[in-house]
């Protein structure tokens, strides 16, 4: 496999291209980090209610537990101190599901912001990649055998444009079947140059 083209300038616009993304993906998942950051904050509130409620019922049920002590109406006197601890309570449970939906939607929003980026660098860029890499890889081994570079002027002529075959002469497919090298020649530095590979022979 192939990393990066023989010539200068493919190779150049390759290896931009390839610390462009790289950079572009550590800039999303530095803004998703950023986000989750951000709403992270929003469940301060949350806690400071958490930590009240749950203050706010110790005290509440501690007192209760002092006053229910207290000879003969103790019972009753306990009762309103347990029903303000238990709405106290019921303060800090806001609080603590408040904080976790509030994390909940962080990390949501933080996955959207980074998995759309890296979606289309895995679905968009890296196949192409890949597919320059293996076409490059196999046209390096094969360019400096005869055979090879018969194949490579083949698939100059199935898949380089018209306009650029024309170039090499009206009858250069005429040429190629006739086993002209220099046709054959032509063809395959076509079919390596649109690679952004040298002749290599």
């Amino acid at each position: 496999m192939k990393f990066y083209a023989d010539r200068v300038p493919v190779a150049v616009r390759q290896l931009i291209t390839d610390l462009l993304v790289v950079f572009w993906v550590y800039a999303w998942i530095r803004a998703g980090l950023w986000i989750n950051d951000q709403v992270e904050k929003l469940a301060v509130p949350g806690q400071k209610l958490q930590e009240a409620g749950t203050g706010i019922a110790g005290n509440l049920t501690d007192i209760g537990g002092k006053v229910g002590r207290v000879p003969l109406v103790g019972d009753e006197l306990t009762s309103p101190f347990n029903s303000a601890a238990g709405s106290a309570a019921n303060m800090a449970e806001a609080g603590r599901q408040q904080q976790e939906i509030i994390d909940n939607l962080a990390v949501t929003m933080a996955v959207l912001i980074i998995a759309v980026p890296l979606a289309l660098v895995l679905f968009l860029w890296l196949p192409l990649r890949l597919r320059w890499m293996r076409r490059a890889g196999v046209a390096a081994r094969v360019r400096s055998e005869p055979a090879g570079r018969d194949l490579l002027a083949l698939r100059a002529l199935a898949s380089r444009p018209l306009n650029e075959l024309t170039k090499l002469g009206p009858d250069i497919a005429q040429s190629w079947r006739n086993g002209d090298a220099a046709a054959v020649e032509a063809l395959a530095a076509l079919e390596l140059r649109d690679l952004g590979l040298k002749p290599g022979r």
